[in-house]
């Protein structure tokens, strides 16, 4: 199964700059993911880090993991438009290779457990067949209206 922009963007609130993967390529159901990112010089993380040698920060490329996790998981609940997947822990996390403009990231994901309210996801970021980067995730699912009642509570005070 393969899922367009389009398609993970229904699965994530994630937007410009900050939806990290471009499509996903391989989908099994509860237990695996394959997602693609292309990284382009117009990223903007690239203007600071680092300005003459630009290298996708390690914390960014993990992101991109746990967004293609989340898909998986969210791919789950009927009601996963009302649901974040939020992250609760990285361990093991291994930096191989630096991530430059005009690489193509494989993001892969495999469950480790998985349950209705969390997960633990094993992930892998590859260049060109070599392993740029592996962390083991953890996420919890909470609901997405959480969010919501926080922004409108500084707006309702503010009206009074």
């Amino acid at each position: 199964m393969i899922f367009s922009i389009q398609e993970i963007m229904d699965f994530l609130p994630h937007r410009y700059p900050f939806l990290l993967i471009d499509r996903i390529v391989e989908f099994e159901r509860a237990k695996r993911v394959v997602a693609l990112k292309n990284v382009t010089m117009n990223e903007q993380f690239f203007q600071g880090h680092f300005p003459g040698a630009p290298i996708m920060p390690g914390v960014l490329v993990i992101e991109a993991m746990a967004q293609a996790g989340a898909v998986l998981m969210l791919s789950e609940m009927e009601d996963r438009h009302s649901k974040l997947a939020v992250f609760t822990g990285i361990e093991a996390a291994k930096f191989r290779r630096s991530i430059v403009p005009g690489d193509q990231i494989r993001i892969e994901v495999d469950v480790v457990s998985f349950r209705p309210r969390a997960g633990k996801m094993a992930g892998k970021a590859y260049i060109d067949g070599k392993l740029a980067c592996e962390a083991t995730l953890t996420c919890m699912i909470v609901p997405r209206a959480q969010e919501a009642k926080q922004e409108s509570k500084p707006a309702a005070e503010a009206a009074q």
